[in-house]
């Protein structure tokens, strides 16, 4: 059985629109004019039982409109979806059950309260024995390594104390099928790591499904091997996230701050993106360049003080796969 099975998906909105001219307002009160707006677009793929898939996309893709349908809060206009055998819209109450979510940017912790009541409320809620909760709480305290912050009430956290206690109570009820909408946002390289490690562990040891959005693409690289991209509401790619980094991550971009001034910089085969003071911005073209050829190049030329190698941004690959799906 299909984790999470979705067949020609759609989600429109109707958006209240003025009408135009000098009695536009009144107009408007007692003949409203709407347009409509088209969220998700039919898209279809499926989800295996343990799998761990990324579902990414720019701003406005899609991306949260779709899970808030595969999470029973929206209604879809058109289309059908299962999660775990359930429709999630008409079954939400016995769905909720088996299912965790977690939005980056907006928590289920009781925000004057310690992080310990909320688990207390949520095992209520969902109707986990005493015995269980004990264990089952135990363990994700141990793993997330909150056991020092559950006496202490949530707004006094840090924001990656903050998350992992979110994720954890997501998974006190032993939850079937996760789903993370941008679980490291605002959090640092170190507290990112961590979270990534345990997600992934979860993921590896409790075969949890995980369904993920983020704009990070070190979330995707560590914790998915297949990838669905989606823009203004087409699914636009599905496939392995190999295939795509060897048909997408065709440049890398370089920072370095130098010793020098960048004023007469020069490395070939990278192409200066921005240049200040002693901070530079570098893209290499690695179908053609080396990362490495240019970065030995760099350290016999110049003294340099800091280095970051990252991929390019997720909205520009994004943005070259639709181009090539309309072009198609």
């Amino acid at each position: 059985m299909y984790a999470v099975a979705i067949e020609g998906l759609r989600k429109d909105f109707k958006v209240k629109v003025r009408k135009p001219g000098a009695s536009g307002a009144l107009s408007s009160l007692f003949q409203p004019a709407y347009n409509t707006v088209q969220a998700v677009r039919g898209i279809s793929f499926q989800v295996q039982e343990g799998e761990a898939l990324a579902f990414i996309g720019p701003n406005g893709a899609g991306k949260s409109t779709t899970i808030k349908m595969l999470t029973g809060i929206l209604y879809p206009t058109g289309g059908v979806a299962s999660v775990l055998g359930r429709v999630p819209w008409k079954e939400r109450e016995s769905l909720s059950f088996d299912i965790g979510s977690v939005f980056g940017q907006k928590s289920q912790l009781w925000y004057h309260l310690p992080a310990q009541d909320t688990f207390a409320l949520l095992a209520r809620i969902y109707e986990v024995p005493p015995d269980q909760f004990r264990h089952r709480s135990r363990r994700l305290i141990d793993l997330f390594e909150i056991g020092e912050v559950m006496r202490t009430p949530v707004r006094k956290l840090s924001l990656g104390q903050r998350m992992r206690c979110e994720i954890a109570a997501a998974l006190l009820h032993s939850p079937r099928v996760l789903f993370l909408d941008e679980p490291t946002i605002g959090l640092d390289i170190v507290a990112k790591q961590r979270m990534r490690d345990l997600i992934h562990l979860l993921n590896r040891e409790e075969g949890v499904t995980v369904i993920l959005t983020s704009h990070d693409l070190g979330d995707v690289e560590k914790l998915c091997t297949r990838v669905v991209v989606i823009n203004h509401g087409d699914l636009v790619y599905d496939g392995r996230l190999r295939a795509l980094q060897q048909q997408y991550f065709r440049s890398k971009v370089i920072d370095l701050r130098l010793s020098e001034l960048t004023g007469s910089f020069f490395c070939p085969g990278a192409r200066v993106l921005k240049a200040k003071d002693y901070g530079i911005k570098l893209e290499v073209d690695t179908e053609t360049h080396s990362v490495g050829d240019v970065m030995a190049y760099i350290l016999n030329h110049y003294t340099v003080l800091d280095v970051n190698i990252q991929d390019p941004p997720l909205e520009d690959i994004v943005a070259g796969i639709y181009s090539e799906s309309v072009h198609d």
